[in-house]
């Protein structure tokens, strides 16, 4: 978007595809994260750990349930709505009041992304190639 009008930069934000709106459910990572992976934000998946820090539930930490690409969203555990008649509703989040504190790499893709995959594969490469050496000396 070359625009610097703020009518067409939202047009083109609620117009995006799916693949950049994906990019737009992002958050920043607290301080540790930020030192370990040199990187200020990440996207959003189910199962990170985040911090709210705007609004009626700053202060809150809890796990992501859900993330809504099409309304950059997300859902935050024990971030709730009472209803009138007392059931507890998931109030969502815009992805921009969260801290995210821990990250969820399960997926191998992520975990390459971040460079997280590649080094401790080679430490325990390492460690192997060590471990092997010390067992043949012995022998």
């Amino acid at each position: 978007m070359v625009s610097i009008q703020p009518r067409k930069q939202r047009k083109a934000m609620y117009e995006a595809p799916q693949h950049v709106a994906r990019k737009q459910v992002a958050s920043h990572l607290s301080e540790a994260l930020l030192v370990k992976y040199n990187r200020r934000s990440l996207t959003l998946v189910v199962g990170d750990e985040v911090e709210v820090m705007r609004g009626d539930f700053a202060g809150k930490t809890g796990k992501v349930l859900a993330v809504d690409v099409p309304a950059r969203k997300v859902t935050v555990e024990g971030v709730t709505n009472k209803k009138a008649d007392g059931t507890e509703v998931a109030r969502p989040i815009a992805p921009s009041n969260l801290l995210i504190t821990k990250l969820n790499l399960d997926d191998k893709r992520r975990r390459a992304k971040l460079g997280e995959g590649q080094d401790s594969e080679k430490q325990q490469g390492k460690s192997a190639k060590k471990a092997k050496k010390s067992t043949s000396k012995e022998a």
